[in-house]
């Protein structure tokens, strides 16, 4: 075929396509600019202020930023704190979640009721659940009655400094593992059966079928979910608002509590935008961290 006769399609696009792509685009756009952009930029702007709601705001520069690594009196505790709740409610959450499916998996009847019943939590308002569960942990509540009955002696989870922390993580545990749980119950049904057969007709015990074959197959699952995980419990601050209120003292204060008494508070707008923002750096932080060790366990070639 004589080369002039190949011709590639050429595509015309007239001012009236443009016309109708830019309107159809506007309200996505308009809404990008109203709730993310615009938000993001005057939190930025105001993270560099010392507004206080009421008076011009006056630019000073990075001094709210120093003055939270050098003069704010708790802002290292409550980023330990941030980092301490993190921490152990990420790995509780993905080793129950994971522990779970895996039993909800191996089910031969139930698997959907099941399922059901452990994702419900998800569903409910975390406020909600909190002052149920304030309900139960608070001094004389029925925790304390439980114990007491018992003849146990326990230190209560609200009131004692050492232990305030564990509460917060008990009540998002229960409120939140379900969703994970679901994550890794379909990733687990979509291993291939012939693979697990083929294993166990060579002599796999069930541990070496889980570890060498379900885990690495589920691995993007259980990347994504964590990722998603410590990104959402870095900004907790429902469970804190309802149930402790950051106390007792500051032991249970997070950085997204810091955030919300800081402006809304004490009305130190300024302030309360530059621990966003150090919120934020430390949240992006975290997930390039993920993103690049992902690379040594995360299997994508299934």
């Amino acid at each position: 075929m004589p080369a002039t006769a190949i011709s590639s399609p050429v595509v015309h696009r007239s001012k009236s396509d443009l016309g109708v792509a830019t309107l159809f685009l506007l309200p996505s756009f308009l809404g990008l600019s109203a709730f993310l952009i615009f938000p993001l930029t005057a939190s930025l702007w105001l993270s560099f202020t010392n507004w206080q709601v009421i008076g011009q705001a006056r630019f000073v520069g990075f001094a709210n930023y120093i003055n939270l690594a050098t003069n704010d009196p708790i802002f290292w505790q409550v980023l330990r704190n941030t980092l301490f709740y993190t921490a152990e409610y990420l790995a509780l959450n993905i080793v129950l979640s994971l522990a779970m499916a895996v039993w909800i998996n191996s089910l031969s009847w139930g698997k959907t009721l099941f399922r059901l019943v452990f994702f419900l939590p998800t569903f409910t308002p975390l406020v909600g659940v909190s002052l149920v569960w304030l309900l139960i942990l608070t001094p004389g509540g029925i925790m304390d009655w439980t114990f007491h009955a018992l003849n146990l002696s326990m230190p209560n989870l609200i009131i004692n400094p050492n232990f305030a922390m564990q509460a917060l993580v008990l009540v998002s545990l229960w409120s939140h593992f379900g969703y994970n749980m679901l994550l890794f119950g379909a990733a687990l049904e979509s291993v291939p059966k012939n693979y697990l057969e083929a294993a166990e007709i060579d002599g796999a015990t069930a541990w070496q079928r889980f570890w060498r074959i379900k885990l690495p197959l589920i691995s993007p699952s259980l990347f994504f979910g964590t990722v998603l995980t410590a990104i959402t419990s870095m900004q907790t601050f429902d469970q804190v608002y309802a149930l402790t209120h950051g106390g007792p003292g500051s032991a249970t204060t997070t950085l997204g509590y810091a955030i919300y008494t800081q402006g809304f508070v004490t009305y130190k707008f300024g302030y309360a935008s530059s621990i966003a923002w150090v919120l934020f750096a430390i949240i992006m932080l975290l997930t390039a961290l993920q993103l690049h060790l992902q690379k040594r366990w995360v299997n994508y070639d299934a």
